[in-house]
């Protein structure tokens, strides 16, 4: 093995001397999230804490509420973050928590979100292909499955913001006669749903990606996306709905990081971290789907974290380095 001399060593050390300076710039700082209950949003939450971790922060144990309420925490400064922010379907928790004379968007954190109507793929064939095909009994009667005569759409916890839009839209369409709007604990709705589904009866039900529903029951193959018959959202807000030619009724929508003004002016090297860190929206989607498959402990979602550090290490080390580039 070759040895430096003594003159090399110190001349390395000298050069790196303002590196390794800056290498934990929140060193002596600690930070406060908050996370929903929803626990397929620990994966990419988890990551961010990291990379701060790794910026030398001390992330405390975050506090758990429903998504409402997360903003809402945010905004009354009893934390400094919330990670997991849909842009435009949460953007009247945003406003309610403060809106811009407190609270910042940063990044998108994930893009390319989706929500909307899927129904099975036979009955999609068969020719009912927009929610508003759901006015007329006889079709909605197809997905009944409490024997009421009315469709059941198996639906969004109520505090999520996706509420707003279904309750919203089933107004607007004029389906209140003839759908039902199933609310409760979404994952077991949806293992009701999945259950009817595999006795090959028709099902109707609102999902979002990324989340495993869509490993389960995959569009294209065993489910399609409903078109709605026009843009309508809750106090009229206006937002590009349509993807794959289909308008799905929500927003394409992106998730960012909620931060408070002060939290950003304090912490410049973690607000240039929740600006350039990017997971894309198909790794949260493979992740939640081997949450599905029974890895789902806390150890289970750190042994997901560590793995995509390793396979993304390239992109991870360029977050640190433009946080800790920042003066």
């Amino acid at each position: 093995m070759k040895h430096l001399t003594l003159a090399s060593a110190l001349a390395l050390s000298v050069a790196a001397g303002p590196l390794l300076a800056n290498d934990t710039p929140g060193k002596g700082h600690t930070v406060r999230p908050v996370i929903g209950l929803i626990a397929e949003e620990y994966f990419q939450s988890r990551i961010l804490f990291r990379a701060l971790e790794d910026l030398g922060y001390t992330v405390e144990e975050p506090l758990e509420a429903e998504i409402q309420t997360a903003h809402l925490a945010v905004g009354t400064g009893d934390a400094d973050f919330y990670p997991i922010h849909w842009g435009t379907l949460q953007h009247a928790f945003f406003e309610e928590s403060g809106g811009e004379d407190v609270l910042e968007k940063v990044g998108p954190f994930v893009a390319g979100t989706l929500q909307g109507y899927l129904i099975d793929k036979a009955t999609y064939d068969s020719g009912v292909t927009n929610l508003g095909d759901l006015k007329d009994p006889a079709i909605a009667a197809k997905f009944d499955s409490d024997g009421d005569g009315t469709a059941d759409l198996a639906g969004c916890v109520p505090g999520w913001g996706c509420e707003r839009v279904i309750e919203h839209q089933l107004t607007e369409f004029g389906l209140r006669d003839t759908v039902t709007h199933n609310q409760g604990a979404y994952n077991a709705i949806m293992a009701d749903t999945i259950a009817r589904n595999a006795t090959g009866k028709p099902i109707l039900y609102y999902t979002w990606t990324p989340y495993w529903v869509s490993g389960a029951l995959v569009p294209g193959k065993d489910v399609e996306w409903l078109s709605v018959p026009y843009t309508s959202l809750p106090d009229g807000v206006k937002a590009e709905t349509e993807f794959g030619g289909k308008n799905l009724g929500f927003a394409v929508d992106n998730i960012y990081i909620m931060a408070t003004d002060s939290f950003l002016a304090d912490n410049p090297a973690a607000a240039k971290l929740f600006e350039v860190a990017k997971i894309d929206v198909n790794d949260v989607s493979a992740q939640n789907k081997k949450m599905s498959d029974g890895e789902d402990s806390s150890a289970d979602i750190d042994r997901h974290v560590d793995q995509w550090i390793a396979d993304h290490r390239a992109a991870y080390d360029s977050w640190l380095a433009a946080a800790r580039a920042v003066k």
